[in-house]
């Protein structure tokens, strides 16, 4: 085993049990646990309890550090932005990095029209904010969503969500207006066809039935889609389908949402996951490796959509904080000159091998592999000609993982799948011990 997962204790080890039983008497059991351990320090991909126990950190808090923890641009930023401002609110007394970045954001946002953004404080307030503008652009009050989808946890955003458990149990009653289609995911088709060489998009005339049985195109405020479903189970959207949504949105004057809080920033190997397909946005979000483990988000949309709303209209006492901001900056220098987005193919390339292999050792239970460069998953199943999901199966290889110093986060509608979110820095022995980890992992458990 390489030194970078070095294992001292037991997991959880004596002080992150101590903590624990102080988490339990001071915080709400509402917030989920992951793993039961407590960071002390993290650097690259590499992550340090207060045990002392090293992890090879494949989660990136969620997608959050794309470019490595505790990256050395970001920290600079920081440091020296927090010596001269902490604080004043952009719509009280403006600053130069907020500026800097949306001029950045918008050149790097796809398509030739005209930008502006704005920023919040998380993904969820970027996709409320981004529902906000297209209603009040078209003057329609729809919102059409995908299953499979997640777009945060605030009410409207959790409306949208289309998972019920753990994020909209016992929250109703939920935003009106909103309504629901399916969406492309090869491997279950909601058409029931055999999509086993790949989604042929029979799927997409559920939205355009919804629009005779459910609701009239011209209530439509906007359709808003993640390029590859995130919580849902790292299932992408094929690009044809993003063509054809575009295509659709235009017909009818919709606003076409891009969700890109999870895609963005080089996860799927390009800046930008819908940059694949060639679409051009009418709004994108953004967030999570946006600030390098700061907190901000991003929406950013045509110039004549985002200056449609009357001053005032949009606002936030925290969002583009300017430490964010210079942090948010940091990131897009680390991009530009550390050529991010190359690593990131040449990980997902890895990666997908990897899993792959695994799924040749294990064909019963190891259902799909799939994902859009280092964005990627596997589905477990208990049969593979019943595909029934297996969520047991998951946690179990979860935990054999962490035991050996490998943290792994799940996903899927129904909790059965594990997803890549390391960072695309990771130093090349890093990622092949994680990998190795993670393929002893799945075959502990077979």
């Amino acid at each position: 085993m390489l030194d970078s997962a070095r294992i001292k204790t037991e997991i959880p080890g004596p002080k992150s049990r101590a903590l624990m039983e102080r988490r339990h008497k001071a915080v709400t059991s509402g917030v989920g646990i992951a793993t039961p351990m407590f960071a002390q320090e993290a650097k690259g991909a590499l992550l340090t309890d207060v045990d002392g126990n090293t992890f090879i950190d494949f989660g990136g808090g969620i997608g959050v550090m794309n470019i490595g923890h505790a990256s050395s641009r970001v920290v600079d930023a920081v440091k020296e932005k927090a010596e001269q401002l902490t604080h004043t609110c952009f719509y009280v007394t403006e600053y130069e990095e907020y500026i800097e970045l949306a001029e950045r954001l918008n050149a790097l946002v796809p398509g030739s029209s005209e930008k502006r953004s704005f920023f919040v404080n998380s993904g969820a307030e970027a996709v409320e904010n981004a529902v906000k503008i297209a209603r009040y652009y078209t003057g329609r009050q729809a919102v059409i969503a995908f299953e499979n989808s997640f777009h945060g946890r605030t009410m409207l955003a959790m409306t949208l969500t289309g998972k019920t458990d753990p994020y909209k149990k016992g929250f109703g009653p939920f935003v009106p207006e909103v309504y629901r289609v399916p969406s492309p995911y090869a491997y279950r088709c909601p058409s029931g066809k055999d999509c086993s060489g790949g989604c042929q998009g029979d799927c997409f005339g559920a939205i355009e039935k919804a629009f005779v049985s459910t609701v009239h195109p011209s209530s439509v405020a906007a359709i808003i889609v993640e390029p590859v479903s995130g919580e849902g189970g790292f299932i992408p959207f094929p690009d044809f389908y993003l063509r054809q949504l575009r295509e659709l949105c235009d017909e009818h004057g919709i606003v076409m949402i891009v969700d890109e809080v999870q895609t963005g920033f080089g996860r799927t190997g390009k800046m930008f996951a819908v940059e694949h397909s060639g679409v051009e946005p009418d709004i994108m979000t953004t967030a999570k490796s946006m600030g390098g483990g700061l907190p901000i988000a991003g929406v950013t949309g045509k110039a004549e959509i985002m200056d449609s709303v009357h001053a005032g209209g949009l606002g936030t006492t925290y969002g583009g904080n300017p430490i964010a901001c210079a942090a948010a900056l940091a990131v897009l220098d680390t991009f530009e000159e550390e050529d991010l987005l190359g690593k990131a193919n040449a990980l997902g390339d890895k990666v997908m091998s990897a899993m792959r292999e695994i799924q040749a050792r294990h064909p019963d239970f190891v259902g799909d592999v799939r994902g859009l460069g280092p964005m990627a998953a596997m589905e477990f199943v208990t049969d593979a000609q019943t595909k029934t999901p297996d969520k047991e199966r998951n946690a179990k290889i979860v935990q054999a993982a962490l035991q050996e110093g490998l943290l792994l986060l799940t996903a899927g509608q129904y909790g059965n799948c594990i997803r890549t979110l390391m960072p695309l820095n990771i130093a090349d022995d890093e990622l092949e011990e994680g990998l190795a980890i993670l393929g002893r992992a799945v075959d502990s458990v077979a």
